[in-house]
């Protein structure tokens, strides 16, 4: 992609995804946006692992490679966020801020979700 953005208020940050429906109902992910415009994310119980940025020596997603990810404002304090995993599915949502949820839809090459969840921003 060229000419990507990646919002601030996106960029840099830690923020925990926690699902109420669709293909990971009930888990929470850790999602770091990178300031390189990367993105990797984590089961947030378990343990942690440093950051990678090199190919996966193992079946861990705390060993998956960064995927680079979009960020833009849509509307005060809410912003729309996409990246597509190595593994072929993309999340789009949107993050508002005012009341930290988010909604959007996670795809596959043949599936396709509806989701909502909610959103804490760690760091």
């Amino acid at each position: 992609m060229t000419n990507v953005q990646r919002t601030a208020e996106v960029r840099g940050k830690t923020i925990r995804f926690a699902w109420m429906d669709g293909p990971t109902k009930g888990k929470t992910y850790e999602h770091i946006f990178h300031d390189d415009g990367t993105v990797e994310w984590r089961d947030a119980v378990a343990p942690k692992t440093p950051a990678s940025t090199e190919t996966p020596k193992g079946d861990g997603a705390a060993n998956k490679p960064r995927v680079e990810y979009a960020a833009v404002k849509i509307a005060d304090d809410v912003y729309l966020v996409s990246y597509k995993s190595n593994e072929g599915y993309t999340l789009t949502v949107a993050l508002d801020f005012n009341d930290n949820s988010i909604t959007g839809f996670a795809s596959g090459a043949k599936e396709w979700y509806e989701i909502h969840g909610t959103l804490e921003v760690v760091d």
